[in-house]
């Protein structure tokens, strides 16, 4: 690390050098013409929320919209690749619309996004009333077309880390008139080695089992996305947007395990794991816009249907000592229907530029997830009646809010909102006739107050009342086996998280900013370990007991060399009072009380040498702790690059190391009651990657967004 910080401070100090000489060699030259050019600062710290703006930056280059998420201020990912923010779960919005993935399915999806695609990421902490989330908002904003005529560009990247991978990209906008169509496509190639170590320990007999596996992935995804969208006059916009996305992929691994009994070893095995199969998702999204600039009033309705569909089937071969063997198969075909209608209005009440917004939205989901469970019989496989089975889904979700937004005294901005949401679902099984049905509602207040003494000072304070559901998936009770040695199935007893969350920003000559917040739960689900039948199962269950979060966050973004260097700091401190959540739930070895760090910088040098040389660099490290899991190190992700431009062809060539002094992994421990339960990774994001972009057109770009009201005082859809 020493020997990083070193390097960084003598790059830096080179720059620094070359760029005050070449400033030394044009001091004798006249100047005919000044022009200024106003840049946005790389980091915008706002009431409710922090922007990245991404635009046109060399970060972009080699890397994908995932890639740029983890590199975001206050982000971080956990060891399951769920996206949080400020240590709050997040719900993802594409162009302030939200994405139907989550977890893994969404980290994949986003690596088919290129980067150069992004406009900016919008962290939005404290979301009003109008987004449909139980805690943080990451919003995602594209480019769009500004310019008549036609723009696009074709990206070609190369990726090496422990095996090659590729990926291409292209992008084709028009616009004329009141007509704008944007066709984003792209074909991702990828191979990864990935490692693993696991260690259950099972307090009632004390037994311990030691897996350590290697796995190699191959994965071909295409993906396509059209937008298109009418002017059908100054006030009256009609557009369609349609989604794809495919993949193919298979999976190998070769686990060896080992089994204690007292600390006395009785047997080992190797299990061989061979999986293959798809993933198909289509989506359309039809919306009508109403603006009068005017008097300020926006009426936007969306309606839209998704489908997902996935086809793969898994088989796992144990050889134990003595020789001995015995197969597993599985095999699923899951369909997934989502249909939605959602309307937004608002406008002034008033001159004094007070606001008003309401809307609401119906959402009804059809799941079916069919699993097929198969035991090897010499050559044959049989299918085991017992464990085959069906699951379905089905739920309706509707919801209405409103936000109310008055200054007073010019210096005083309050924003206060209501949301109300009643959801009826239903989760079943075929086999057996279980069945389980629940409808609650409930109201969630927020509120938004921020004071600015002078143009230097603003403190914020915000309130919040949320509530997280389980994702349908978790419900799911089809027994699946896992490469470590155990099994892991869904909870259909799960029930809703409510959280309230209390935050205090201070804002400081618009370049320094301090967050304090406060939050508290009584009750959450997270990882569960149960022994049925002699199989060790993992499963999601819900946990009672208060957990008290105290957080600190410090940002701030700088500006060198005449702003051809921008810097960007972030520190975080949580501290999580988790004494009542142990006790009551009796996690042996949990500490009471658990301290978490983050801290992260981007840099961006624009312009090096005046050789259209652009540079960039990332640093990251975070803790490990959350819910009933502690991690025994720290994550540190590192990534830099350089992009050379040549104007004259509208063409770049970019080369990006990834985490080249240390490969990324992950060492934690979940406790639970009956026993601890230890995995180690070690990640495959690693490496170099090259990128060669070719661009046509006027590649000017503007911002998908209506309103400065909804900029400044953070409106957006929900």
């Amino acid at each position: 690390m020493k020997k990083n910080l070193i390097a960084a401070i003598l790059l830096c100090g080179i720059f620094t050098h070359a760029q005050n000489a070449t400033a030394d060699t044009l001091k004798t030259k006249s100047i005919d013409e000044i022009v200024v050019t106003a840049r946005k600062p790389t980091i915008e710290s706002k009431a409710d929320r922090t922007v990245f703006n991404v635009a046109n930056s060399a970060i972009l280059t080699g890397n994908s919209t995932w890639d740029v998420l983890r590199m975001t201020p206050l982000v971080n990912i956990d060891n399951n690749d769920n996206v949080q923010a400020e240590g709050n779960a997040v719900t993802v919005y594409i162009n302030d619309r939200k994405s139907v993935f989550t977890g893994k399915e969404l980290k994949e999806y986003l690596k088919t996004i290129a980067a150069d695609n992004l406009m900016k990421i919008e962290v939005i902490t404290t979301p009003s009333a109008k987004y449909e989330t139980g805690g943080a908002v990451i919003n995602i904003v594209l480019k769009r077309n500004e310019n008549e005529g036609m723009k696009g560009s074709v990206s070609l990247g190369n990726s090496q880390s422990f095996k090659n991978s590729q990926a291409t990209s292209g992008n084709l906008n028009y616009h004329r008139k009141g007509f704008t169509q944007s066709l984003n496509g792209s074909f991702n190639n990828t191979n990864s080695v990935n490692e693993s170590f696991n260690e259950n320990l099972i307090y009632a007999d004390n037994s311990l089992r030691r897996v350590g596996s290697e796995s190699n992935s191959t994965g071909k995804a295409p993906s396509l996305t059209s937008a298109t969208e009418f002017e059908l006059d100054e006030k009256n916009n009609l557009g369609l947007v349609v989604q794809y996305y495919g993949s193919t992929n298979s999976y190998d691994a070769v686990a060896d395990g080992q089994y204690f009994l007292n600390s006395v070893l009785q047997n080992s095995y190797t299990n061989h794991i061979n999986a293959h199969g798809s993933n198909l998702f289509a989506g359309s999204n039809l919306f009508y816009k109403f603006y009068d600039k005017e008097k300020n009033r926006i009426l936007d309705v969306n309606t839209g249907f998704n489908y997902s569909a996935d086809d793969n089937t898994r088989i796992q071969t144990t050889i134990w000592d003595p020789a001995a063997f015995e197969g597993i198969k599985t095999a699923s075909e899951n369909q997934n229907r989502e249909y939605y209608i959602k309307v937004d209005y608002s406008q002034p009440v008033d001159k004094d530029g007070n606001l008003l917004e309401f809307g609401g939205k119906m959402n009804f989901r059809n799941n079916i997830m069919p699993f097929d469970y198969f035991n090897q019989l010499g050559n044959s496989w049989i299918l085991d009646p017992d464990r085959t089975n069906t699951f379905g889904y089905v739920e309706n979700l509707n919801s209405l809010y409103a936000n109310f937004s008055k200054t007073f005294f010019k210096k005083l901005e309050t924003r206060i909102g209501l949301r109300y949401e009643y959801i009826n679902f239903t989760v079943k099984q075929d086999v057996g006739g279980i069945e389980r049905t629940d409808s609650y509602g409930a109201l969630l207040p927020d509120l938004l107050l921020k004071y600015s003494f002078n143009e230097n000072y603003n403190l914020t304070a915000t309130y919040k009342h949320s509530l997280w559901r389980p994702w349908f998936t978790e419900f799911n009770p089809f027994l699946m086996p896992m490469d470590n040695g155990i099994y892991q199935r869904g909870n259909m007893e799960l029930e809703p998280n409510p959280n309230d969350r209390f935050g205090l920003k201070l804002g400081l000559h618009k370049k320094y900013f301090l967050s304090v917040n406060y939050n508290t739960t009584n009750q959450d689900y997270w990882t569960s370990y149960v022994v049925e039948d002699g199989k060790t199962i993992m499963m999601p269950a819900t946990f009672y007991g208060r957990v008290n979060n105290y957080s600190l966050y410090a940002n701030t973004n700088q500006n060198f060399l005449k702003n051809k260097l921008n810097v960007n700091f972030n520190l975080g401190l949580t501290y999580v009072d988790n004494s009542d959540f142990r006790q009551r739930n009796n996690f042996v070895g949990l500490q009471d009380y658990i301290t978490n760090f983050s801290g992260s910088t981007n840099f961006s040098y624009t312009n090096l040498f005046s050789k259209n040389i652009n540079i960039n660099g990332w640093m990251g490290l975070h803790s490990q702790n959350w819910g009933n899991s502690m991690g025994n190190k720290m994550n540190f992700f590192h990534s830099f690059g350089a992009t050379k431009l040549f104007p004259a062809t509208q063409m770049e060539a970019g080369i990006r190391f990834n985490n080249i002094f240390r490969r990324p992994g992950n060492d934690f421990i979940t406790y639970s009651p009956i026993g601890t339960f230890r995995s180690v990774n070690k990640w495959d994001w690693y490496g170099a990657h090259l990128t060669f972009v070719k661009r046509f057109g006027n590649q000017k770009v503007k911002e998908s967004s209506k309103t400065n009201v909804e900029k400044e005082n953070g409106g957006g859809k929900g």
